[in-house]
């Protein structure tokens, strides 16, 4: 999971660009939020061997910037009505002709020995100003994860939260168990996480991305654990009973889970410390007779979103996070369940059965409104935010067996991210 990549050059002038510049060229999307006409030209290939690479690596960077939601790639026919691209000496003027408000330049380089050396620049056409410079130095293995690192730079220069080296964590059989996989944003790489002869459920990144909660049938009970990713080392939450659905606070010092410890399945809390890491008290919230699970934290911490059939079916309630004032959010007879509060705060998506189909809706916060997400005869299950609030992932069985599915918030843009065994309880890293 550990990723050398040598950053050699850094030149971000985001702030000249975003107190200065006011661009022109608008192309609306998403309900009428403009976004920016991107201009995204042939990487350029500084040596033979580097000319396939840098195909390869435009592909990777195109298929980034065009998930972003805030850019609008042009046309690449466009760029047949102006003089080939000199990195040394850019002509804005013929950007400006074809209606582009930024101009992306990559130069790739290739070693006989297959290092690659990148140096990306995001241009404002109109100012003339370089807005995010870097130059990076990585093996040929990393390509992906170095226009993944640029990709998320130019996120960041517009305010945006970076995504593209975020990773996945979903539940898979394809090995004859289920384990524990994580996989990058778009599907790419996917690898085992867990090695083990039990079952593995419910991944849970930590916010600083280093660890993961999650269930494990050890002993033949589901124990909640917590493992550092890349130095292998394992604590225990909690093994008392059945303990599932873990979700941390956004800044990791929470953890919130469903247990059966007292005898009945409640939300608890346990405080989390880490170098070195250990779990500190643990305190139950909820105390009634019902079935209270599926936590999900609100981004200031304050509120905790959760499943509970105290009504007599499974619904969605908030309460604060001391466990205080729990009042429902869902109504009807319907099965409701699954919560997860966006990072924006301004959403939950939850699961709800209507004519026993299972699809994935969005309550909006301030106003109450629900809009339905996902519109298939199929079960749609386990929504989990991308770090945006831009993006969701999800099981379903739509196209036969339980996969993994990407779409955006406004329900667009639908991808199938997993296709071997089956796969499930899906997690989405900051």
């Amino acid at each position: 999971m550990k990723k050398r990549l040598l950053l050699l050059g850094l030149a971000p002038l985001a702030a000249a660009f975003l107190g200065t510049a006011q661009q022109d060229i608008w192309i609306l999307i998403d309900g009428g939020r403009p976004a920016y006409a991107f201009a995204l030209p042939a990487f350029i290939a500084e040596n033979e061997p580097a000319k396939s690479t840098a195909e390869e690596a435009r592909r990777i960077f195109e298929a980034d910037i065009r998930y972003t939601r805030i850019f609008q790639l042009l046309p690449t026919t466009y760029y047949s009505y102006i003089r080939p691209l000199d990195p040394k000496n850019i002509f804005y003027k013929d950007w400006v002709s074809i209606q582009a408000s930024l101009l992306f330049v990559g130069v790739l380089g290739e070693s006989p020995a297959g290092e690659l050396t990148f140096e990306g620049r995001l241009l404002d056409v109109k100012s003339e100003r370089q807005i995010v410079g870097r130059r990076y130095q990585a093996g040929k293995g990393d390509l992906r994860y170095m226009m993944h690192r640029m990709a998320d730079e130019i996120m960041k220069a517009f305010g945006e939260k970076p995504i593209f080296t975020s990773k996945i964590a979903f539940v898979s059989n394809r090995d004859g168990n289920n384990e524990i996989y994580f996989m990058d944003y778009d599907g790419a790489r996917q690898e085992r996480f867990t090695f083990n002869t039990v079952r593995d459920y419910m991944p849970a990144f930590a916010p600083e991305g280093r660890h993961i909660a999650y269930t494990s049938y050890r002993g033949l009970q589901a124990g909640l654990y917590l493992d550092d990713i890349y130095e292998s080392r394992r604590t225990t939450i909690a093994v008392k009973g059945t303990n599932y659905a873990p979700a941390f606070t956004a800044d990791g010092k929470k953890l919130a889970f469903s247990s059966s410890m007292d005898g009945n399945a409640e939300i608890y809390v346990a405080e989390v410390e880490y170098n070195p890491t250990r779990i500190g008290r643990i305190r139950r919230l909820t105390f009634n007779p019902a079935v209270d699970t599926a936590p999900s934290w609100s981004p200031n911490g304050r509120e905790i979103v959760f499943t509970s059939d105290r009504g007599g079916t499974p619904q969605i309630y908030i309460m604060d996070a001391e466990g205080a004032n729990p009042r429902r959010i869902s109504f009807g007879s319907n099965h409701h369940d699954a919560p997860a509060w966006s990072p924006n705060g301004d959403k939950i998506a939850y699961v709800a059965r209507v004519d026993s189909v299972f699809d994935i809706y969005l309550y909006h916060v301030q106003s109450g409104q629900v809009r339905k997400l996902t519109e298939s005869n199929a079960r749609n299950e386990s929504p989990a935010w991308s770090p945006d609030g831009r993006h969701l992932v999800f099981t379903s069985n739509m196209r036969g067996g339980l996969q993994i599915f990407a779409v955006d918030a406004d329900g667009q843009n639908l991808r199938q991210l997993t296709t071997q065994g089956e796969n499930k309880l899906p997690d989405w890293s900051n």
